[in-house]
């Protein structure tokens, strides 16, 4: 299972495999994280790199305290198949 690093940064989480490099961009502010966009390389497609990226960035919210505004497409489709991160969602 790849493991996401969060580039503070950059603004995003990342993992990189085969040379090539997968990220979920984030904007951070006021107790909030803002979820913008997944960006998996097509050779990287249907391996659990998109999925990867948004455990890492719902745990780091979790974590921190912060609540979640998901503006990615593929972040929503996660979360409404994992239920366990819906109450991070802002509002709840």
């Amino acid at each position: 299972m790849d493991r996401a690093t969060q580039n503070s940064e950059a603004h995003q989480f990342e993992i990189a495999r085969d040379g090539m490099l997968a990220s979920l961009t984030y904007r951070e502010r006021k107790g909030r994280l803002t979820l913008i966009h997944t960006q998996v390389p097509p050779a990287l497609e249907g391996r659990g790199v998109a999925s990867a990226l948004a455990r890492a960035a719902l745990e780091y919210a979790r974590g921190a305290g912060l609540r979640v505004i998901v503006l990615c497409p593929f972040v929503r489709s996660y979360v409404e198949r994992h239920k366990e991160y819906a109450d991070l969602l802002n509002p709840p």
